[in-house]
């Protein structure tokens, strides 16, 4: 399979700062600010019947992050999505991941390094689901994690930066050695927040969606688009802060991502239960499904 073989030894094409590098070459110096001082912004995007979904959203919040980092990105909206459809052509992608990142290089080595070359890299290659269509109706088995999502006041938490993903490294680390699929997390205010990379909504027993507000982490592009077509369904979206006590007044309940698509859970930590698929649910799987294969 694929996903064995280490992402260094791959064969194909990088887009690397404007040029298409073999895979294999397509490479960094040890010493870049983005490795040691975690400045690096990235997308991860999903390739369906050769086409990028939302490939504009996501290039615009590349943008966005890093401004929210402090620097700029030095190649044009459209350069990127330009770059983005060409190298999945020449990867011959028809069903995929596709990974747009930049970051700060080696120039000086320093907490500041105003004045840093930015690079821009681009890769894509062949992904089956993250999970599988059986495995994303079942659900998964989550449990708490030990980190929370930090407050806006002490991180750039609006953006998809590397440094946020520390956290949710280790709780999915811890998750998976004891049993679990994930860890659900609290923000710094013990609300509910999303998963180590997935966003949360909630089916409730009144027939509502309930979804945690995004105000300290991100406002995933999939969140947005499984919201939209809720409300196109007429189902009521109400984002709020959520106490994870109210785990129990929900039907049902699932992620979203641009790896996890629409996927249940099926428990949080044994004491919150959801055994079957809610119709709400399912429509919404079917309707995004339909949406990004159109």
């Amino acid at each position: 399979m694929t996903d064995i073989i280490p992402f260094d030894q791959r064969d194909g094409f990088i887009w690397y700062n404007g040029n298409f590098v073999p895979w294999k070459e397509a490479k960094v110096h040890v010493l870049n600010h983005g490795l040691h001082y975690a400045s690096c912004v990235f997308e991860g995007e999903r390739i369906y019947n050769g086409k990028i979904f939302k490939g504009e959203e996501h290039t615009k919040r590349l943008h966005a992050s890093a401004q929210l980092m402090d620097f700029t990105i030095p190649y044009s909206r459209d350069d990127l999505n330009r770059a983005k459809n060409e190298l999945a052509k020449k990867q011959g992608i028809v069903d995929g991941y596709m990974r747009c990142f930049a970051w700060r290089g080696s120039d000086k080595m320093a907490v500041s390094a105003q004045h840093n070359k930015i690079h821009v890299a681009i890769a894509c290659w062949p992904w089956p689901p993250y999970y599988s269509e059986e495995a994303r109706r079942a659900g998964l088995k989550l449990k708490f994690a030990r980190y929370k999502r930090p407050s806006p006041e002490t991180a750039p938490t609006a953006a998809k930066a590397a440094g946020l993903y520390m956290i949710c490294t280790i709780s999915k680390h811890e998750a998976e050695r004891d049993g679990y699929n994930d860890a659900l997390m609290l923000d710094y205010r013990g609300f509910l927040a999303e998963a180590t990379g997935a966003n949360l909504f909630l089916v409730m027993k009144n027939g509502e969606l309930h979804t945690p507000l995004a105000d300290c982490f991100l406002n995933g592009i999939t969140r947005l688009t499984v919201i939209d077509l809720a409300k196109k369904r007429g189902i009521k979206v109400v984002e709020r802060h959520i106490k994870k006590e109210e785990l129990a007044d929900a039907i049902d309940a699932f992620l979203t991502g641009s790896a996890a698509e629409i996927t249940r859970i099926s428990s949080v930590e044994d004491k919150y239960n959801y055994p079957q698929a809610s119709q709400t649910t399912l429509d919404l799987m079917y309707d995004y499904n339909q949406l990004v294969r159109s």
